[in-house]
């Protein structure tokens, strides 16, 4: 497996419009984009550094996994978004060194990434997202 980078951060808020505004008018980070990723079941805003983007994470439905976060834990960092050259071939390397992952086969992801999550308690606490861009 090959990482190419820090790809994002994911940041869980309650308020999107307010917390854009904060990393939009206040910081001056360009916004690429705001889209809705069906299968997680959130709105994802973009902004983007050039040095690595951040990603605010909004529920678009009671029972997603933001939302489930954000009543345990509160607004805040979600996760932390690794880029790699093939998600596959790293899902492959992850299992046969028995890391947990929270899903096993690529899904697609906000921008058309393909992405898996490695579960927190194989990474010391932190949930660590691995994507493969779009060809």
């Amino acid at each position: 497996m090959k990482i190419l980078g820090i790809e994002h951060i994911g940041i869980a808020v309650d308020d999107l419009n307010k917390t854009s505004s904060f990393w939009g008018n206040i910081l001056n980070i360009f916004h690429t984009h705001t889209e809705v990723v069906e299968s997680e079941k959130v709105t994802t805003t973009i902004f983007d550094t050039k040095k690595g983007k951040i990603e605010l994470l909004s529920s678009s439905s009671s029972n997603s996994v933001v939302e489930k976060f954000i009543k345990n834990k509160g607004t805040g960092i979600h996760h932390v978004c690794l880029e790699v050259d093939n998600v596959s071939h790293a899902i492959i390397e992850l299992k046969e060194k028995n890391i947990s992952l929270i899903n096993d086969k690529p899904k697609i992801g906000a921008e058309g990434y393909k992405i898996v999550f490695i579960h927190p308690k194989s990474t010391g606490g932190v949930l660590v997202e691995l994507a493969e861009k779009p060809k």
